[in-house]
């Protein structure tokens, strides 16, 4: 059993889960809403914030992070590029060892957006939670690139079981 002190400095500070998201289509927000859903246990604040919205104090406020993005011609999409770029050096060696995880929804397969992704947070020496996800919508062509997106109930499960699992390891103090 915990000290009441150490219970009380528990009950004050509330672990953070930060989830970064941008989304074009909704395929992305749709999933970034998921990870939330999984993660609001009541146990850990989780914040969802569109990429263009974030700032330095944000980061620096969580515990943990779940950056969510579309895919965009076999890269990161650039909202979400420039959300990295204009916090890289704003909280550089301000977050080192946080965890985090990388969801990202793609036309194809997504692994470069994941190895774009992974490797900024590398750069800020963020410890990676659990692997990436990638949902794969298969648009091909114009019309379904450009089209609103659903994504599948098995997909937006991994998302919210992603979200989940990273509030319980923040609440056990695994991260």
């Amino acid at each position: 059993m915990l000290p009441q002190a150490a219970l009380g400095n528990h009950l004050l500070r509330m672990k953070t889960l930060l989830i970064v998201y941008h989304s074009r289509t909704g395929g992305a927000r749709q999933m970034a809403e998921a990870a939330a859903r999984g993660a609001s246990t009541g146990e850990v604040q989780v914040r969802l914030i569109h990429a263009a919205d974030a700032c330095a104090e944000d980061l620096l406020a969580a515990d943990a992070y779940l950056f969510v993005m579309p895919e965009n011609l076999a890269a990161i999409a650039g909202a979400m590029k420039e959300f990295f770029d204009r916090m890289f050096y704003a909280v550089l060696d301000r977050i080192v060892g946080r965890a985090y995880v990388v969801l990202v929804c793609a036309g194809s397969d997504g692994a470069n957006a994941v190895r774009q992704a992974e490797r900024i947070c590398t750069g800020w020496r963020l410890r990676k939670a659990a692997e990436s996800i990638v949902v794969c919508t298969h648009a091909q062509t114009p019309q379904k690139i450009l089209a609103q997106k659903i994504i599948g109930a098995g997909d937006l499960e991994r998302c919210e079981d992603t979200g989940a699992a990273l509030a319980a390891g923040l609440v056990l103090g695994v991260f």
